[in-house]
C-alpha cells in the first residue's frame, strides 16, 4: 500500500524535508559520480549524444585516473538495464587470484589470512576489461571518445584536497614501492611530500597506457575492423600485448605473482543477475562473488513486517534490523563465493521466501543474538550439508576466537569495514541505466612498472581456511568475494531505481535502509540518501584480519535518549557518529512525469549533473 501511494502520487517526491542537498532534476540523461570531476566527464559523453553507458565508461576512467578510492588496476561491478531487451544484465570484471596464490602459499609464510596490501595482495586487473566490454557492447560511442577526458587528465588536473591528504598520510607505505614514490610524491624530502591541493598532478605513464588502447582501437578501424571488434583489440592490447608484457614485469619486479597467463587467460564474464521481490518491485543484485545476495535475504526477512507501524528508528525498529541483517550477513560469510567455482553455493534456498521466513522465527525480539550462525539451507532440500564439520568450527571460532575481543577497539579495524570505494550511476532518455560500484587499486597502491596501473588489493577477502568461509577459500585462477554491490530496482519490468554506496562491508547495510525509506517511508531520493543509517559490526570484516564485533552499533547523534537507553538493555554497545553511511548516490526515474531525479548524499564529495 505505502509503495503504490509514493509512486502514485507527487506529494511524496516533491517534499524535499530538511535535506542539505536539493534533489537533481533531468529529463534527457543524468550522470552521477563520486567526484564533480568525474561526473563531467560524464555530461561531456552526454553532450556528444552519447548513451548512459558511454557515460559511466568515461565517468569510470575519470574516477580511475583521479585515484577516488580506485584505479585502473581494480575491478569493476555493474549492472545495466537493456531498453531494447528489457532486462538487467551483470558484468562481472572482478580480478582472480594470480596462478601463484594459494591457500597453502600463504599459511606457509604464517599468515591467517590474506595480506592486506602491497604486490602480494594483488588480484589480476578487471577496470580495463569490464570498460572495454561494457562499452563494446552496449555503448554507441569510441574508445577515444570514451577516454579523452581521462587522459586529459592524465596529462594534467588540479590534484583535489581530499586525494593530497590521503597521499600525505600514506607516504611512508608508497616510499617502499619505487613507481608508486615516482608518481605520489613529487616533492620528496620536503614537509609535504604528496601533491598540494590544486596542484597540477601529472601521470605521464598512465597517459601513454591509456593513449596505446587509443592507437590498437584506430589502428583495428584502419584495418576495417568494426566498432566493437577495433574496442576489444585495445582489450587484447591490455591483457595480451605490451601493456600486459610491462604489467606483469613491474608486478614481478616488486615481488607480485601475476604472470602473463594470468592476465591473457581472465576474462569478463556477462552474467544473468539475481532478483527477489520485495512489495511491488523487483531488486537486481550480482550474484555470489559480491555480497548483493545478502541484500535480497534481507528484504525477504523484513518484507512480512510492518516496519511503518513500528516506526523509524525506534528501538524496536533498529533491534529489528539488525537481527535480520545479521542473519544475512552470517549466511554471506559462510555461503558465499565464487560462483564458477565449486562447490556450488546454494544460492537458490538462500534466496527464497520459505528460507527467509524460517530465518526471521530464529530472531530474539528482546535481546542481540551475540552467537547468530549460519542458516542451512541444505536441510530444506533434504540433502547433505557438504561442510558440517567447517559449519560447528565456525561457530567455535566465534565463541573463543581473538577477534572479536580485541576489534571493538581497533581503529583500523572501524576504518576498515567503513572504507569507501566509489559509485556511479547514469541513465538517459532511451531507458539506459547503469549502476556501477568499481574499487581496487585504492592509495596506497603498487604502480605496475610504467604502465602507470595500480595493482588491487583484493586478495585480502579471501580465506584461507574452510571454517573461515568454505566457498571463499583462495584458489589460484578464482574470483574473492567482493563488498562492491549496485543495484537496480524494476517496477512492472520498467526500470525505477538505480543505487549505490560508498564502504566496504556496510554497503547492503546502507542500501537496505535507503530502499526501506523510500518504499516503506515514503521519502524522496535525497531524503533516502541522506537519511541516518545504522551500522552493524556482527558479521566477519570482508578486509585485512577479517574481524567482527558482537553487539556494536553506530547511530547517528540525534538518536534519543530513551532509545539509546533501550537498546543497551537489548545488549548493544553503541557507538555514534554524525555521517552515519558511506555516500549514497541514486537516480529514480518518475514515470509519471517522464523525468529523472537524483539522489547524492551529503557525506562525502559525491555530484551529480543532469539534463
Amino acid at each position: 500500500m505505502f509503495l503504490s501511494v509514493f509512486l502514485c502520487t507527487t506529494g511524496a517526491l516533491s517534499q524535499t524535508g530538511d535535506t542539505q542537498r536539493p534533489p537533481l532534476h533531468g529529463r534527457h540523461w543524468m550522470a552521477i559520480a563520486g567526484k564533480p570531476l568525474a561526473a563531467s566527464a560524464g555530461a561531456q559523453l552526454f553532450a556528444r549524444e552519447g548513451n548512459a553507458v558511454d557515460a559511466a565508461c568515461a565517468i569510470l576512467a575519470a574516477s580511475c585516473t583521479m585515484h577516488d578510492s580506485l584505479s585502473w588496476g581494480g575491478e569493476t561491478q555493474a549492472l545495466i538495464y537493456h531498453p531494447i531487451q528489457k532486462k538487467v544484465i551483470g558484468i562481472n570484471a572482478l580480478g582472480a587470484a594470480p596462478s601463484g596464490a594459494s591457500a597453502d602459499f600463504f599459511l606457509r609464510k604464517g599468515m591467517r589470512f590474506p595480506p592486506g596490501e602491497g604486490p602480494l595482495a594483488a588480484v589480476t586487473p578487471g577496470t580495463p576489461g569490464g570498460l572495454l566490454v561494457m562499452l563494446a557492447e552496449f555503448g554507441s560511442m569510441s574508445l577515444e571518445a570514451v577516454l579523452g577526458p581521462s587522459i586529459e587528465m592524465a596529462e594534467g588536473y588540479p590534484m583535489e584536497a581530499e586525494t593530497s591528504s590521503w597521499l600525505q598520510a600514506s607516504r611512508d607505505t608508497l616510499k617502499k614501492w619505487q613507481y608508486s614514490k615516482d608518481i605520489f610524491l613529487p616533492h620528496l624530502g620536503q614537509p609535504y611530500e604528496a601533491p598540494q591541493p590544486g596542484e597540477i598532478f601529472r601521470q605521464h605513464d598512465l597517459k601513454a597506457t591509456l593513449e596505446k588502447l587509443v592507437f590498437a582501437e584506430k589502428r583495428a578501424l584502419a584495418r576495417g575492423r568494426s566498432r566493437k571488434e577495433a574496442i576489444m583489440a585495445a582489450y587484447h592490447r591490455f591483457y595480451r600485448g605490451d601493456i600486459a608484457e610491462e604489467f606483469v614485469r613491474g608486478s614481478r619486479e616488486l615481488g607480485g605473482l601475476i604472470t602473463a597467463s594470468d592476465l591473457a587467460n581472465w576474462q569478463v564474464y556477462l552474467e544473468k543477475p539475481v532478483m527477489s521481490s520485495y512489495h511491488e518491485v523487483e531488486v537486481y543484485k550480482l550474484n555470489t562473488w559480491t555480497q548483493g545476495p545478502a541484500m535480497l535475504q534481507i528484504l525477504n526477512m523484513l518484507e512480512p513486517l510492518n516496519l511503518r507501524g513500528m516506526g523509524l528508528n525506534t528501538s524496536r525498529y533498529i533491534h529489528t534490523l539488525y537481527q535480520v541483517m545479521n542473519l544475512a550477513f552470517a549466511d554471506r560469510d559462510f555461503y558465499y563465493g565464487d560462483p564458477y567455482y565449486p562447490p556450488r553455493e546454494p544460492l537458490e534456498t538462500l534466496l527464497s521466501k520459505p528460507y527467509a521466513m524460517h530465518r526471521l522465527r530464529q530472531v530474539n525480539p528482546f535481546h542481540n543474538d551475540p552467537l547468530v550462525m549460519p542458516g542451512d539451507p541444505y536441510a530444506f532440500d533434504d540433502s547433505p550439508h557438504p561442510f558440517r564439520k567447517a559449519l560447528k568450527q565456525w561457530h567455535r571460532e566465534r565463541l573463543t576466537g581473538p577477534e572479536k575481543k580485541t576489534a571493538f577497539h581497533s581503529k583500523k579495524y572501524h576504518q576498515d569495514f567503513r572504507a569507501g570505494t566509489t559509485t556511479i550511476q547514469t541513465a538517459d532518455k532511451e531507458g539506459w541505466l547503469v549502476s556501477i560500484t568499481p574499487s581496487g587499486a585504492w592509495i596506497p597502491a603498487c604502480i605496475a612498472g610504467k604502465t602507470g596501473v595500480g595493482m588491487s588489493q583484493r586478495l585480502q577477502s579471501f580465506v584461507l581456511r574452510p571454517e573461515d568461509g568454505p566457498y571463499n577459500v583462495l584458489e589460484p585462477g578464482k574470483r574473492p568475494r567482493a563488498t562492491l554491490t549496485p543495484t537496480i530496482v524494476l517496477k512492472d519490468k520498467e526500470p525505477l531505481l538505480a543505487c549505490g554506496v560508498q564502504g566496504g562491508d556496510t554497503q547492503e547495510q546502507n542500501l537496505v535502509q535507503f530502499l526501506v525509506n523510500m518504499l516503506d517511508f515514503g521519502m524522496s531520493v535525497q531524503e533516502a540518501c541522506e537519511a541516518p543509517n545504522i551500522t552493524s559490526y556482527q558479521m566477519m570484516a570482508s578486509f585485512g584480519t577479517h574481524a567482527y564485533e558482537p553487539g556494536k552499533l553506530t547511530l547517528h547523534h540525534d538518536v534519543p535518549p530513551w532509545v539509546r537507553r533501550e537498546l543497551e538493555g537489548m545488549g548493544y554497545r553503541l557507538h555514534f557518529d554524525a555521517k552515519t553511511s558511506g555516500p549514497i548516490t541514486a537516480i529514480f526515474l518518475d514515470h509519471t512525469h517522464t523525468t529523472l531525479w537524483g539522489g547524492v548524499s551529503n557525506h562525502s564529495e559525491d555530484h551529480g549533473i543532469a539534463w
